[in-house]
């Protein structure tokens, strides 16, 4: 195939890594960039060799340009994803979709209107390790899938991130829960009842700067999902427990027969290992060598191939509008007391990749 040219919206911290990763795609190929700060796409686009655009408009103007790449902050998902629709160009949003469902099953409809493609992180669950879990719990080796107990413990953003401000405003069930959330619906369907619980431990923080600032949601989040199939799922989400926490980013699924431990979220060569009710675990062995770390562009790579080859792609608008579904239900519940919220939407079950395969 012809690679399919990127535009990237929001040259900050995540785009570099897709940069990187979208080199080793052949595929894909980035070809423009922009930025609200202009210095910054100009120094960014020097050193991945490619166009920067002083507005989206310009951009969105350029041929070359067949997939926005939208890695803006989590409240301009909505509004540059709408935009670059209108202007006929399918799109990559990193997660969230959108802060509200509303806004989130607008974009939908109006990419499947318009015969667009609209793909959303995160893609995760495509990587080496996570496939692998997914192959063990869709062949059945589990058993029955009855309890999932998932960790993000990801500790206090401004202690690393020059902007911490954003990431709790909308929180840490919006910013890292998506990642547990869109796995465990990945491997085992879509989320029909929700309750949480949110606190704020540590309300008044101090960026690297020294600037003193207060956050704007919970940074516990304790969720418990009940899902379509069945099981019963159990996330906690934190922006104040980190290192040394033992559990950071880990998901257990506990069936009739076995269980099955992820050990992380993000990492493409995570540990994954399997053992018996009442034994003990022992490492699998992954479909295939891992990535090391997160090949952040591969969900946007198995999305062209998917426009080349005309199928559906696997990170799709209607599982990342779900999950908006599942955290706006969350919010709802904890300002209810921890009152179940049902949830009805629903996406097609994504598939594995053809490299992921159980050896017999």
């Amino acid at each position: 195939m012809n690679p399919l040219g990127l535009g990237i919206v929001g040259t900050g911290n995540i785009a570099g890594g897709y940069a990187r990763d979208a080199a080793t795609h052949p595929q894909i190929r980035l070809v423009a960039a922009t930025d609200l700060d202009p210095v910054r796409a100009t120094a960014f686009a020097t050193e991945y060799a490619c166009r920067a655009h002083a507005t989206l408009d310009d951009m969105l103007a350029d041929d070359e340009v067949d997939i926005v790449v939208n890695l803006t902050v989590h409240h301009a998902h909505y509004e540059v994803t709408k935009r670059a629709l209108e202007a006929g160009r399918h799109v990559y949003s990193e997660k969230p979709l959108a802060l509200n469902s509303t806004e989130a099953a607008e974009l939908v409809a109006m990419a499947r209107a318009r015969s667009l493609r609209l793909g959303c992180s995160p893609a995760t669950f495509l990587g080496e390790a996570q496939q692998t879990a997914a192959a063990l719990i869709r062949s059945g080796r589990l058993g029955t899938v009855r309890a999932v107990y998932a960790e993000v413990n990801w500790g206090r953003i401004e202690t690393w991130h020059p902007a911490p401000a954003p990431f709790y405003d909308v929180g840490a069930l919006v910013d890292v829960g998506v990642y547990p959330l869109t796995l465990v619906t990945t491997m085992l369907g879509p989320a029909r009842s929700v309750r949480a619980w949110g606190w704020q431990l540590e309300p008044d923080r101090t960026t690297l700067d020294g600037t003193s600032f207060r956050i704007g949601s919970p940074d516990l989040t304790i969720v418990a999902l009940e899902l379509e199939g069945g099981a019963v799922v159990r996330l906690t989400a934190s922006f104040y427990v980190g290192a040394p926490a033992r559990l950071r980013g880990t998901l257990e699924f506990h069936g009739d027969e076995a269980s099955l431990a992820l050990g992380s979220f993000q990492d493409f060569d995570a540990t994954v290992e399997l053992g018996p009710f009442g034994g003990k675990y022992e490492t699998v062995t992954p479909v295939r060598p891992g990535y090391r770390g997160t090949a952040w562009a591969r969900g946007v790579a198995e999305m062209a191939s998917a426009i080349d080859e005309g199928r559906p792609h696997r990170a799709s608008a209607e599982q990342a509008a779900h999950i908006v579904d599942i955290i706006e239900a969350a919010s709802v519940s904890i300002a209810d007391g921890g009152r179940p919220i049902q949830v009805s939407s629903s996406f097609p079950e994504p598939a594995l990749m053809p490299w992921a395969s159980l050896p017999r």
